[in-house]
């Protein structure tokens, strides 16, 4: 190519492919699926009072309600637990560094329905748990840790933690060590300089996991089913059961819009307040 060519040509062209794969299998069908159905209702006026009567069901805000109740507990339950893993992995080297990153990423390209029966089998009444606590004399009877909120945070958590904890360490290994070094050298605790100056450092990628949890984590669908109880319906469930067992595609559909339209606001937030080139240290 020559040099006039090369400066011709725009590198925003490769991003085309990208764009008409998107278009054509996701936003094509996506606004054929809401106006075919929404079209049944005959008019504006009926579409918005069937949106009203959907969206104040008291079934369907108690769902709504659990799934950003539930979300918002998975995004903290796998913050508490990811930030000292990926701050592990931020400092440490050799095999220590490889097998602790070899434990979050094998999982992560493991079926989540397979990852989700290997926690029942765990939690189930006379899974290895209960069995090991009965074994110890810790519990007389097996604990009910399935089929009920308990056993639906378990199963999130377990498997959005590499999200939240691969963001973490991609902000954590773009922080300069020199400025935690120099608050050392000027006599402040490992405490001190932990919370004044590398955790705010890092709080980038603490609000960036959080998004991406509580996004993946709003429309979750095979772990809450699998492993909930009647209490703990999310809005994804409401929806496939209005699809499948229903037949009700006006509901699914309207359901479908809100649960995107969270999502969108939750990804411009993302968007607003991610820095992807700093977050990789550029």
């Amino acid at each position: 190519m020559t040099q006039r060519a090369h400066r011709a040509f725009d590198p925003s062209l490769l991003l085309l492919p990208a764009f008409a794969l998107l278009i054509l299998l996701f936003v094509i069908p996506l606004v054929w699926f809401f106006v075919g159905v929404l079209a049944e209702e005959g008019s504006v006026g009926a579409v918005v009072e069937r949106f009203v009567d959907v969206l104040t069901a008291p079934g369907i805000v108690n769902a709504l309600v659990t799934t950003n109740w539930i979300s918002a507990l998975v995004t903290v339950l796998t913050l508490v637990i990811g930030y000292p893993i990926a701050y592990y992995l931020a400092n440490s080297t050799g095999w220590r560094f490889a097998l602790v990153l070899f434990c979050i990423i094998v999982p992560y390209f493991t079926s989540v329905i397979v990852r989700t029966y290997s926690w029942m089998v765990l939690l189930g009444r006379n899974g290895a748990i209960n069995q090991t606590l009965l074994s110890l004399g810790i519990i007389d009877a097996p604990l009910q840790l399935l089929y009920n909120k308990m056993g639906v945070l378990i199963g999130m958590t377990y498997v959005l933690m590499p999200y939240m904890v691969l963001t973490l360490y991609a902000t954590m290994r773009s922080i300069d060590t020199n400025l935690v070094r120099a608050a050392y050298g000027l006599g402040a605790s490992p405490l001190y300089t932990f919370r004044k100056v590398y955790f705010p450092l890092s709080l980038h990628g603490v609000i960036s996991g959080a998004l991406i949890v509580f996004i993946l984590a709003i429309g979750f669908f095979i772990t809450p089913a699998l492993m909930g109880g009647p209490s703990d319906v999310m809005i994804a469930m409401l929806i496939e059961r209005a699809v499948e067992i229903t037949l009700d595609w006006t509901s699914a559909a309207i359901m479908s819009m809100a649960l995107l339209a969270m999502t969108l606001v939750l990804y411009v937030i993302y968007y607003r307040v991610t820095d992807v080139r700093r977050m990789m240290g550029a």
